[in-house]
């Protein structure tokens, strides 16, 4: 009986040692194969650390949802009473039964979580590999992007237990892979001599501006005053990833040289996260991060410009930085008007259910009266960069609908640059807003690339911006690139001008923008020549109205002010 009786123990404590073998595991997420430009290293090693990122359910998304576009859409009562702090945390916030069942599955297995959201809508654990495999009942193998060599660790499917069903959206990282190329610019053809002092009052636009782009030519071309803002309370953040810094002695001479009419002392002012840093070497000074500061300080005259350095104190650098610099604004009592950023990746290397969350956040920030703005990608139809392809590749995040993608423009008069990509999101369905614009150019396109693309999602860029030759400093020299990485940031600029005039005005600022864009096409310069190749097609043609290469056009600044309502 005793013999019994110890051996009835020893199971007992078996099984509270392993506690998932009284759980039953479900499905949570998986992929089919490995994304493209990655292959299968081997298994991972199980002593290998995991930063284990886990999105709790959210409260009232939909909600959320709803009220956004009740503030965002111009007939609405609402327009543009962008929600405070606590009224978007009470959307988000995940209910007490589910931090409760997720907190105890966390320390059945010995786990703490910390919070890494204002509301605990995102948690974090650090196990390694071998406990994560047994957490999720997942085999982790170490993946090697063949262009750059590197590694990373992922899974092609993972569970949860099936009581955590509905408590628990995602775990990451799993199965979303990074994206090793980023986003840069690439350097342009040396540009032609240019004399930018003599064109800074000019409304025309100087012939030099069709292969060198300036300060001046952005001006010239949308008609965008020099006058300097005056409003301390509207500023523009600017997004730094994968270490690229923005310098401070460059930005000088970019002044010096593009706009004399301003203090060449003007400068910008630094916030860090995840370990980000700017150092001030000449050697360290970075093409993009140089190129967004350079046209928003010296585009957007006198709005307070924040340059946000996101560090690698991640595990996936620029795919988890969206989530945490996103997370760090919202933890902010009064986060930027605009939120500018040049950077993304192929929508087929994420998941569906993490990008659906990352395009929560940003829902999140444009409740409260935040301007988000993405480069559309320079792979044309192929993705954030050019490849081979049988069917469209579209980027991330530029498929949310609650951000403005902006795609790219070359030469004078303007022609749709061939590297701008868009097309139609695989994940996320097609917005209200946009639906009758793209209805029109489905029309006219007819049975072009059939089968190709998804009809019926998210279409994308929304607008653009010449992208193609544009100058910046770097590193003391001036040099040319291009991108629409280069036309975020100019489209950005402006944005910031009209919300500057609004609130000097004691009106809102313009808040998540695509719902009042779609609804002021006459706006916009239309841009109806061109296309964006890859895929070993031509890609999209552009047409006259919105299309999938530079959306409803490039801006024409006195129209969207005078639409905005601002005198």
């Amino acid at each position: 009986m005793v013999a019994t009786t110890l051996f009835i123990i020893s199971l007992f404590s078996l099984a509270m040692g392993n506690p998932l073998s009284r759980r039953t595991m479900q499905l949570h997420e998986s992929r089919s194969g490995i994304p493209d430009g990655f292959v299968n290293s081997g298994a991972a090693s199980p002593e290998s650390v995991l930063k284990l990122r886990i999105a709790l359910a959210q409260n009232d998304p939909a909600g959320l949802t709803a009220a956004l576009l009740d503030v965002s859409e111009p007939t609405s009562a609402n327009f543009r009473q962008h929600l405070s702090k606590e009224e978007v945390e009470a959307f988000v916030a995940p209910k007490a039964e589910t931090v409760t069942a997720v907190n105890q599955w966390l320390s059945e297995n010995g786990l703490n979580s910390t919070k890494i959201s204002p509301t605990g809508d995102w948690i974090a654990v650090e196990v390694p590999v071998s406990k994560a495999s047994e957490l999720l009942d997942a085999s982790f193998a170490t993946f090697t992007h063949v262009e750059t060599g590197d590694a990373t660790i992922r899974t092609l499917a993972y569970s949860i237990p099936t009581d955590l069903v509905g408590h628990v959206e995602l775990v990451h990282p799993t199965i979303s892979f990074p994206n090793p190329l980023g986003h840069l610019p690439v350097f342009s053809t040396p540009a032609k001599v240019f004399n930018p002092a003599a064109n800074l009052t000019s409304n025309a636009v100087p012939s030099s501006c069709a292969n060198t782009v300036t300060p001046a030519c952005v001006q010239a071309l949308y008609d965008v005053p020099t006058t300097p803002a005056t409003e301390s309370s509207n500023t523009i953040g600017v997004s730094g990833f994968i270490e690229q810094y923005a310098n401070s002695a460059d930005l000088k001479t970019f002044l010096s040289d593009f706009r004399q009419d301003m203090s060449s002392s003007t400068t910008f002012t630094l916030q860090t996260l995840d370990g980000g840093s700017n150092p001030q070497s000449p050697r360290q000074a970075s093409d993009e991060a140089n190129l967004d500061i350079q046209y928003t300080v010296g585009l957007a005259t006198g709005v307070p410009t924040t340059f946000i350095s996101v560090g690698e104190n991640t595990q996936d650098g620029d795919l988890e930085g969206f989530l945490d610099i996103i997370n760090f604004l919202l933890g902010e009592s009064n986060p930027p008007n605009v939120l500018t950023t040049s950077y993304g990746q192929n929508e087929n290397t994420i998941s569906s259910t993490l990008a659906n969350q990352l395009c929560n956040a940003y829902q999140q920030l444009g409740a409260r009266g935040t301007s988000i703005l993405f480069a559309s990608g320079d792979g044309g139809v192929s993705g954030s960069q050019s490849g081979s392809c049988s069917t469209f590749v579209p980027t991330f995040p530029s498929g949310c609908p609650f951000l403005t993608s902006v795609g790219a423009t070359s030469s004078v008069p303007e022609t749709s640059a061939s590297f701008s990509s868009g097309g139609f999101s695989t994940v996320f369905t097609q917005p209200s807003y946009q639906a009758s614009a793209v209805s029109a150019y489905l029309s006219a396109l007819g049975n072009t690339n059939s089968g190709k693309f998804t009809k019926t999602g998210r279409a994308y860029p929304d607008v653009s911006a010449i992208g193609d030759g544009v100058e910046i400093v770097l590193s003391g020299k001036t040099t040319s690139v291009s991108g629409t990485s280069c036309s975020s940031p100019i489209f950005a600029s402006l944005i910031s001008l009209i919300n500057d005039r609004l609130i000097a005005e004691g009106k809102s600022p313009l808040g998540f923008l695509n719902p009042f864009l779609y609804a002021n096409p006459q706006a916009f310069n239309d841009i109806t020549t061109g296309d964006n190749p890859g895929c070993n097609t031509n890609g999209f043609p552009a047409k006259a109205g919105w299309d999938p290469v530079t959306g409803l056009g490039t801006p024409n600044f006195p129209a969207l002010l005078a639409a905005a309502g601002a005198s």
